[in-house]
């Protein structure tokens, strides 16, 4: 990660801004709907945060504010309208999508101690039963760095919540900006994280993920702590965390989430830049904790380690691709798939800081992904991270390399995944 992109990065922390999104050097058009009201309680009927019909997504405090990348809020609702009151820890402005169903993303931005209509008999497609019913709504922090706090979800009276049942299959996706989606139009809800998770279909997911974070558990671009450390706690490194919680943070209950089936780490291109120091090997060392703390808590959970890209640089009269940790990764890799490792695991515990030893035989777990000719060049963004088509394009390879590595069907047959990605020519014949 470049010194400028990360200045830029500390910058938008301190501060809401407001952001422009370019298109190929032109401006998008962002002037989402307001969607405050003034909630009159004699036509609302008022459901609490801790509504059993409400599921959280992602990572949410006992608060009920939101953290990491792309958290939400998914529930079943009889009638045709839905309000949600969102409390004073919501980062005011912050945009979230939201939708009805199999319909496209919407998107507002949102107000602290405020109430918003997100749902009314005007919605797309609201009045039509099928195929989904009862009708489902979901929603979505867009932003890394902000959240919301849910206050109370509205319904018209005399209609109710419904519980959705949970996905067949959970993944779990641990990394810095790069699967955040820092500089992707839609940050979160563009990243290649949330892509390959929503993309899968029928699949819970999580991404615990922050800019600037490194796996060395360090002082690291303004980060206080690293993953290796973060990854056991419900909130993120954010100076919104420090204000919230100080210098206790919420341990994650890990009964909050279903076991992870597949988990997804993409770390460590932040501690190779030379102005961290972190040496090759301090970063086996933590990396190699990091999986052994995972598999103590998920046993069954599939690992794959990414290999990193660190963008592209100008060779003679071409491009060439720059990485970090390479030979590191990949010997990790091998050494979890060793007949040493596997006749006897070892495991971690966060809270001793300390391994031990399972006693008992395992299967291989770990599995290498090489993002080696991916993307392109032109796939990065002047700000050092992929662009809406460099994080589609690693998406789509890494749900096929799920597919066929893991016999994963893929589930998502129609409804929008990427929002705002109609680019087409409508000259249609010369």
């Amino acid at each position: 990660m470049k010194s400028s992109m990360i200045s830029s990065i500390i910058l938008s922390l301190s501060c809401v801004v407001t952001a422009t999104i370019w298109q190929n050097d032109q401006v998008r058009i962002t002037n989402y709907p307001d969607t405050k009201i003034d909630l009159n309680s004699s036509v609302f009927a008022d459901y609490p945060p801790s509504a059993p019909e409400l599921s959280y997504k992602g990572r949410w405090d006992s608060k009920y504010v939101s953290w990491w990348s792309a958290p939400g809020l998914k529930f079943g609702f009889t009638g045709e309208k839905v309000a949600i009151t969102f409390g004073p820890l919501t980062s005011d402005t912050v945009l979230v999508g939201y939708r009805v169903n199999g319909q496209d993303w919407q998107l507002t931005n949102i107000t602290t101690n405020a109430t918003h209509l997100l749902v009314s008999p005007e919605s797309p497609a609201i009045d039509v039963g099928w195929p989904i019913n009862p009708s489902t709504f979901e929603l979505r922090v867009t932003n890394w760095a902000y959240g919301v706090q849910i206050s109370a979800v509205h319904l018209s009276k005399g209609e109710r919540l419904i519980k959705i049942p949970k996905s067949s299959r959970t993944i779990e996706f641990i990394g810095d900006s790069l699967s955040s989606g820092y500089t992707a139009t839609l940050e979160g809800l563009s990243s290649f994280a949330y892509g390959m998770g929503a993309g899968l279909g029928n699949t819970e997911y999580s991404i615990t993920a922050y800019p600037g974070v490194c796996l060395v558990d360090q002082l690291c671009w303004g980060n206080t702590r690293g993953m290796f450390h973060q990854w056991y706690y419900t909130s993120d490194t954010s100076p919104r965390a420090t204000q919230i919680w100080g210098d206790k943070p919420e341990l994650w209950d890990f009964s909050k989430q279903d076991d992870a089936d597949i988990v997804v780490i993409n770390l460590g291109t932040n501690d190779s830049n030379g102005a961290i120091n972190v040496t090759s090997s301090e970063y086996v060392a933590q990396y190699t904790l990091l999986i052994e703390g995972i598999h103590a808590v998920w046993p069954n959970a599939q690992i794959v380690l990414m290999s990193l890209w660190e963008g592209f640089f100008a060779y003679g009269n071409s491009y060439a691709q720059a990485q970090g940790f390479a030979s590191e990764i990949y010997n990790i890799y091998q050494y979890f798939n060793s007949e040493k490792y596997l006749s006897n695991p070892v495991l971690y515990n966060p809270r001793t800081n300390s391994t031990y030893s399972s006693h008992q035989r395992s299967a291989p777990f770990v599995s290498y992904f090489n993002t080696t000719g991916l993307m392109q060049h032109n796939d990065i963004n002047p700000a050092y991270h992929p662009t809406d088509v460099g994080h589609i394009k690693v998406a789509s390879h890494l749900i096929q390399y799920v597919r066929m590595k893991f016999g994963w069907e893929l589930y998502a047959n129609g409804p929008e995944i990427f929002h705002d990605t109609l680019y087409w020519n409508d000259i249609q014949s010369y």
